[in-house]
């Protein structure tokens, strides 16, 4: 597994614990901060995950708002929180990341979907980000 794939891990784990816990992003981002202090082999995927996690914090609103302008029936609390944080680490990519091309965020974001969620999942993440794709300039 590369180190990016293993910090957009990260940067989900982040997400998806502040969501569930109801506690800030930032709360959630100092835990993992305290943790990969002790684990300095993992150093490698911090940088990016936390580059992840600020960027979407930084674009929160409008990323959110592309969620739920895409997503044809769906509202963000209606859909699993894994896929919310999923969704939200692949838009920040496509928009806001010119190193990843636009392909990679979705097929990253399609893998971790068909691990960490519903059988339906994989297909909704993948439609809605590629229509987003479509709209962004090119990487």
């Amino acid at each position: 597994m590369s180190a990016r794939t293993k910090a957009r891990k990260r940067a989900l784990d982040i997400l998806y614990a502040a969501d569930v816990r109801q506690i800030t992003v930032a709360q959630s981002l100092a835990n993992e901060a305290e943790r990969a202090a002790s684990e300095p082999s993992r150093a490698a995927s911090w940088l990016y995950a936390r580059e992840i996690v600020d960027g979407v914090v930084d674009h929160a609103d409008e990323i959110d708002e592309l969620i739920t302008t895409y997503s044809q029936g769906w509202t963000l609390s209606r859909m699993p929180v894994v896929d919310r944080a999923i969704l939200r680490i692949g838009i920040w990519e496509i928009l806001f990341n010119d190193a990843v091309p636009h392909a990679v965020a979705i097929d990253e974001a399609v893998e971790s979907a068909k691990t960490l969620s519903t059988d339906d999942s994989a297909g909704f993440i993948n439609g809605l980000l590629g229509r987003i794709a479509q709209t962004a300039p090119s990487s």
